[in-house]
């Protein structure tokens, strides 16, 4: 419904907009849970294999890695946790079960975490 306020939108386009710009592309969200003092959001990567992988014909899906929780911006007076995880994928010719990195692409280049950065390009954290 279009408003002289503006187009309605749905309850999930409302949420990613409180979630940092382009984890839209990548992640679904699959759970959210609001304490009196926490927002915490379980976003799952979308399963989407490489197009190269997809010709080999040798790579399938094999489930989630755990999650991984980042602390992200207050949302109204609320600490907010991400709670991400990553596809995981076995390449059955080398048995190799691994993640793909996710480019991220930050539009609004809004500042993102260290903590979300490296978790998205698949980098250790400590």
């Amino acid at each position: 419904m279009n408003t002289k306020l503006g187009k309605s939108i749905s309850k999930e386009d409302f949420m990613w907009e409180f979630l940092p710009a382009g984890l839209r592309e990548v992640f679904d969200i699959v759970n959210v849970k609001k304490t009196d003092t926490e927002f915490h959001i379980w976003l799952d990567e979308k399963r989407e294999i490489t197009e190269e992988d997809a010709h080999k014909g040798c790579v399938i899906g094999k489930g989630y890695t755990d999650y991984c929780t980042i602390q992200d911006h207050l949302t109204r007076g609320r600490r907010t946790f991400l709670h991400l995880r990553k596809c995981k994928w076995l390449d059955k010719s080398t048995g190799e079960i691994f993640s793909y990195d996710i480019d991220y692409v930050n539009e609004d280049f809004t500042t993102l975490t260290s903590e979300l950065v490296a978790f998205l390009k698949g980098e250790d954290r400590e």
